[in-house]
Order: structure tokens, then sequence, then C-alpha cells
């Protein structure tokens, strides 16, 4: 984890792809790709963007060092005159890309490269491989804790994740979706997020008994005071312990801080009504309840239910891995090849399949929202040179559905560009927020949503629309291919 420089990190086609420009084009070729997803995870209604701050690291150290190129010579496919092309190498081009936190919909570029044709190619896995790791991840984590309804999510997946990186970044990621704590120091030590925790099973069970554990954790942590109360018996031995010490604590005039009990097994909806009566007929009624044991999106919704008298909950397996769809699906494909006049010629893509078919050309994106409640009305890909006026009326269509339409009349919407310009000549024009900062954007961004579309099961689809000139350049270029 600690190499920065990850050039290798990506598919042997886009290195070979690369020699056959070095052969058979002007390796100057500027060209655009696009980076986008076709369908939201875990069968939602929005994604949240993460990961650009790992893709600006991994521009900024794009090079080639000799141990890499004696490794790319000892495969025996690479010609030497192209290896000592790549002695150099270095990104050149122009990035845009929308900014991390943000909520995202499919079809939608969420970062576009514009670059010589070496360059856009080289650089597809690596975005793609962090892009989709980070947008899937921070995705769950948002769809989490709204199920949680303003409780706090700790994440604490790092031993399930799927390797050091996975574990690290993918608690970035869940920060940024709005886990308000991290088990993983390392990722704390990174990003500068709150690190949180209490004990293990193997704390109890390594004291002569329960309550002697309990006693010795809160004299150590009397500020940050949970206690696992699942190791015997909850009810009969883990919660009268827990009181026992709290109710020495309070006697003492021990200035606790955050104190309260875990649940990691068993019934977690009637477990916790009955230790809350417990805690409560004791005097501890700002004692919290967090629980943990293979919580998602969809238990945690379940258990809140049926009055489960949790307020924290922790969060591992199936948020780390996003265990139910543990892949984001987002792909990279060339949109269009500048011309010699510097005028960006579009390029398709066709497929049986009418949503794999590409959106051509130099685009941008504006969201549009309803300017009376600020919820996000739909999405609108256009041409880089299309503008538009909020004062002029605006007529949306669903270029799928052509025959769905939606008016809106000047003056009842706004209008925000969506993407920003992250390198410019090869140099970085951008600057990170930091993921704290990055979560609370998050925050507002899911506040834009209609309930209908943050809804877990059966989403309400914000629609995504292209613009009038886009749609009319895509049609004519599926009739060009039609006719050859």
């Amino acid at each position: 984890m600690d190499r920065q420089n990850l050039t290798l990190m990506t598919d042997l086609y886009e290195l070979t792809m690369m020699q056959g420009y070095f052969r058979h084009k002007d390796r100057n070729e500027t060209v655009i790709f696009d980076a986008f997803y076709r369908s939201n995870p875990c069968g939602g209604g929005y994604a949240i963007c993460a990961g650009l701050e790992q893709v600006i690291q991994y521009i900024r150290e794009l090079h080639f060092e000799q141990e890499d190129l004696d490794y790319l010579a000892s495969l025996g496919i690479f010609d030497s005159d192209f290896l000592d092309y790549l002695k150099n190498f270095r990104f050149s081009g122009d990035i845009y890309a929308i900014p991390e936190g943000t909520v995202m919909f499919p079809r939608e570029p969420i970062i576009k490269v514009i670059a010589p044709i070496m360059e856009a190619q080289l650089v597809e896995t690596a975005i793609l491989n962090i892009i989709n790791h980070q947008s899937l991840i921070a995705t769950k984590a948002a769809r989490v804790c709204y199920a949680a309804k303003g409780d706090g999510i700790m994440e604490f997946g790092l031993r399930r994740a799927q390797g050091p990186d996975a574990g690290t970044y993918g608690a970035r990621a869940a920060m940024i979706g709005g886990c308000i704590g991290t088990s993983n120091v390392l990722c704390g030590q990174l990003f500068d997020v709150p690190v949180k925790g209490t004990h293990a099973h193997s704390w109890i069970m390594s004291f002569p008994d329960e309550y002697s554990a309990f006693k010795a954790y809160a004299d150590m942590y009397p500020e940050a005071c949970i206690l696992l109360v699942d190791t015997y018996d909850t009810l009969k031995s883990g919660v009268p312990n827990a009181i026992r010490v709290f109710t020495e604590m309070r006697s003492a005039g021990v200035p606790y801080g955050l104190y309260g009990i875990r649940l990691d097994s068993g019934d977690l909806a009637y477990l916790s009504k009955e230790a809350r009566k417990m805690l409560d007929a004791a005097g501890f009624h700002d004692a919290v309840i967090s629980a943990s044991n293979d919580l998602d999106e969809y238990l945690i919704d379940s258990l809140k239910a049926q009055g489960a008298a949790i307020t924290s909950w922790g969060v591992g397996t199936n948020l780390i891995t996003s265990k139910d769809n543990p892949s984001f699906g987002g792909v990279y494909k060339l949109a269009a090849i500048q011309a010699d006049d510097g005028s960006f010629i579009p390029k398709i893509k066709l497929s049986e399949n009418s949503e794999k078919v590409t959106n051509p050309g130099n685009k941008k994106i504006y969201r549009v929202y309803d300017k009376e409640n600020g919820k996000i009305r739909a999405d609108l890909i256009c041409l880089a040179d299309e503008e538009y006026n909020e004062d002029a009326d605006l007529l949306l269509f669903d270029p799928l559905e052509p025959w769905k339409k939606t008016f809106l009349t000047g003056g009842s919407y706004t209008l925000r560009p969506l993407m920003e310009q992250i390198f410019r000549a090869g140099q970085c024009c951008y600057s990170s927020p930091k993921v704290m900062d990055i979560r609370s954007y998050c925050q507002s961004e899911l506040n834009t949503l209609w309930d209908e579309t943050k809804r877990l099961v059966n989403p309400h689809q914000v629609y995504v629309d292209l613009s009038q000139r886009l749609y009319d350049t895509k049609l004519a270029l599926l009739e060009e291919m039609s006719r050859q």
C-alpha cells in the first residue's frame, strides 16, 4: 500500500493497444473517454461518487520506472522503441469529474478524460478499479445509514474485507457515505477520520469472570465505556454485570461520558428491548444500546420496524464487501476523436442491448432542481458547448422512451453543472476536500433526493435525459451505422 506508482496496475491489453497505436496511429491524436455505469447498485435509486482523490494521486504518479520497463521487456511482446517511448511517459491531458460525495445516476459520465490516445487508453483500468470500488462502498454505506434513520453507523469490516487496500479505502468510502467512524486505525491515520471500537469476547474470557472484565475496562475508558454483554448470557449475566459497573461508577462520582452496552448475537429486537427496560429501571436512561452481528440495511430496517431499542450500529462484512452486490459495474468508453480543426468527431458503441449503446461526443452534465424545494428533477446530459437559461422553458424527455416528457416553465427550476475540471494539460487544478468535509457534502447531496428515490425497495428512478442536440447526434450516428 505504500507504493504510490501504480502504473502497471493495468490490464495487459491496455499496453498492447498502446503499442498498436504507437505503430499504426498518431500517438498524439486526442480522444475523449467517458467512465460511467449503467445501473444503480443494490437495486437502489442512486449512487455516491467516491475515489477521486486516489485517481488524482494515480495520475500524478503515472510513470514507468526502469524495473517496470525491464519486466515488460521480459514478456517478449513489446518492441524496444516502444519501451523507449515509455521511459518519458507522463499524463498530459485534461480530466473532468463529478466531485466525491455527489449523488449520481446511470449513464452519465463520472470521469471524462481528454488526452492523447496513448494516455487515455492506459488509465482506463486504474480509474475503473478505484472509482468502482469506492463508489460501491460509499453507496452501500449511504443505504445502511438511511435505514438507521439518524442512528450512528460504525464501519468495522476490515477483517472481512478483500485485502488491506479494500479494507482501508473501503472504510474511507464508508465514511463518505455517512458512517460516523471506523475501526480501521490506518484509515483514521491516512484520512483523519474518527476511529471507534470497544472490546472483543476474548477480553471477557481472559478474566476470571464477566464483572471483573467489565470493571477493568470501565476503569481504563470511562469516557467511552461500551460493554459487550453477550459472552455468556445477555440478560441473566451480561446486562446485570454492566449495570453493576455503571452503578459503581455513578456512586464513586466517576465522570463517565459515552457508556452503554453492545449486543452481538441472538434476537437483537427482543434482547435490546429487554435490556432497555433493565437499564431504565436502574436509572441509566441515557445508556447506549449498540448492536452488531451481520447487519445490513435490510436487517436494520426490519429491527427498526420491530421497535428494537438500538441507537448505534456496528456494520462489518455486509458493508465493507457490499455483500449482496459486490461489484459496481462502471465502464470506460471512447466518446470522441479530435479532428484536425480541433473539433471532436463523436463516436458511438452499438449493442444488441439498448442500454449498452453509448452516448457520443464531448459532453457535460446539468443537474436540474425544483426551485421551490431544492429536490432533483432530472439530470441532463448535453454537448459541451450547450448553454441553458433558467428563465427559459425547459422540455426534458426520456432518451430510451422519448414519448415520456417533462415540461418545466422558466423560473421554476435551477441548473447546476455537475462536473469539475480536475487536470488541465497534465497538471492537477483541483484540491480534494478532507474526507469528513466530503461526508458533510454527501449528506447535503442526499437531502436533494426525494424520499421515493431513497427507499430501499423499488425506489423511484431519477431520469437522466439527453439534450435535443445530443439525442439527434446519437440518432444520426445510429442511422449511419445501420447503413454500413
